[in-house]
């Protein structure tokens, strides 16, 4: 499928039923085949990263210490993740993924690896995946790292911290980003019995000893939910509400951020739990709407793009920073944010900022509006919403991305009333 068309749902009402989250259960699955455990955890996400992720667990423990080749595709979660457990597993291995996959860098992950002790080779170009990996017990002990690399990174080395002979000792230099990630890290690894604790402002400590097995259940995609938060701010219903299902208040995820950050847009959040028990979400329009909206996504990073939509959408001259860790995700997304936003305001970028001062562009005279979305799951639900506002047809093209954390996203849309035309 190369495109589709979306038509503005008149009236936004219903209940959505929303897409566990990746983030926990890449985490969960990892330190779940660290601890042993035959049991995969309850509700994982259906998303492609996911799936990978626990495709290339499942191989390789089937192989026992053997030689394998595990093709990650475009999951970097999954690259990150598995290149640490593989050097902590026997066996002979090579880890690869897409052509975009291959200019991901990964030299940082694999040069704390081998400081502690980890046999890790480079394919191909030097710093970039396919990986060779021979696993092996490792002593594990103290290591640095700047503190403004991804926190996948940092992920990565905590989870295999309890398996290493002396543990782990990271020691964080300057200041951290996405921090919400790593206490996400943390508090999954704790569940599953891991001793883990902060140490001041920058050092983690990992004691060694084995993850329990244990029943395990996740949690609902609260960076999936920011998409109906746009909606609902987006919508020309005065009385549209949705009910998310799944979510809660006090959630490890970092993203849960975004319900007080929509409300400075419109959107009004409240949280219930129905009689058996079911936590629910509803949004609702209400409040007053910011003439400016500033933020810092240092700690959010994969929320900029839905706000930076909603707040053009909607009017409302932005400054958004912290942006960083955008460069290097699916695409560049600060560049492919200033492509598509320019087709309807002129955005400016300094460095990893983007700015917008309320300035529009010259709107396209096509019947809809043509957004690409650079094999990206987020500029795809990002830029949906934005026929509500125009009134008019949106075409995404490669809409498929959308499996890579929310394959439902487009059956959804039409639950609650959007019009969707796929190419035939």
């Amino acid at each position: 499928m190369n495109y589709l068309e979306i038509s503005p749902a008149k009236q936004l009402n219903g209940r959505v039923v929303l897409p566990a989250s990746k983030s926990i259960s890449n985490r969960a699955l990892l330190i779940n085949a660290l601890g042993g455990n035959t049991t995969l955890p309850k509700n994982l996400s259906n998303s492609d990263d996911t799936q990978v992720m626990l495709r290339a667990l499942q191989a390789v423990s089937s192989l026992k210490g053997g030689k394998g080749v595990f093709d990650i595709g475009a999951a970097g979660t999954a690259m990150r993740f598995m290149t640490a457990y593989l050097s902590v597993t026997p066996g002979e291995h090579v880890i690869t993924g897409t052509e975009r996959m291959k200019h991901r860098p990964i030299g940082i992950l694999v040069n704390a690896l081998r400081t502690l002790g980890a046999d890790v080779e480079y394919v191909g170009e030097e710093g970039f995946p396919p990986l060779r990996i021979t696993g092996k017990e490792l002593a594990g002990g103290k290591l640095s790292l700047p503190a403004d690399v991804s926190s996948q990174y940092i992920s990565a080395l905590l989870m295999i911290g309890p398996v290493l002979r002396n543990g782990l000792t990271l020691n964080l230099e300057g200041n951290i980003a996405s921090r919400p990630y790593l206490d996400m890290t943390i508090s999954v690894m704790r569940d599953f019995g891991a001793k883990v604790e902060w140490q001041g402002d920058n050092v983690i400590e990992v004691l060694p000893g084995a993850y329990m097995q244990r029943a395990y259940a996740i949690e609902s995609d609260w960076s999936a939910a920011s998409y109906w938060y746009e909606m609902v701010a987006l919508s020309q219903d005065a009385d549209a509400e949705v009910d998310l299902v799944g979510l809660h208040h006090d959630s490890i995820q970092g993203d849960s951020r975004v319900w007080r950050w929509m409300s400075e847009l419109g959107v009004e959040t409240q949280f219930y739990v129905e009689p058996d028990g079911t936590d629910i979400v509803r949004l609702r329009k209400g409040g007053t709407v910011t003439s400016y909206f500033s933020c810092d996504f240092t700690h959010q990073p994969d929320l900029a793009q839905t706000i930076a939509v909603t707040c053009a959408m909607m009017d409302v001259p932005f400054h958004l920073c912290g942006l960083q860790s955008l460069r290097i995700k699916e695409t560049d997304r600060i560049a492919a944010l200033m492509k598509e936003l320019g087709k309807m305001v002129d955005v400016e970028v300094e460095e990893d900022e983007l700015h917008w001062d309320g300035s529009i562009t010259e709107k396209q005279d096509s019947a809809y509006l043509i957004f690409d979305t650079y094999e990206d799951h987020r500029m795809a639900m990002a830029f949906a919403p934005v026929c509500l506002r125009m009134g008019r047809k949106v075409r995404i093209n490669n809409p498929q991305v959308v499996s890579k954390s929310y394959p439902a996203f487009w059956d959804d849309l039409e639950k609650v009333g959007f019009r969707i035309c796929k190419e035939q």
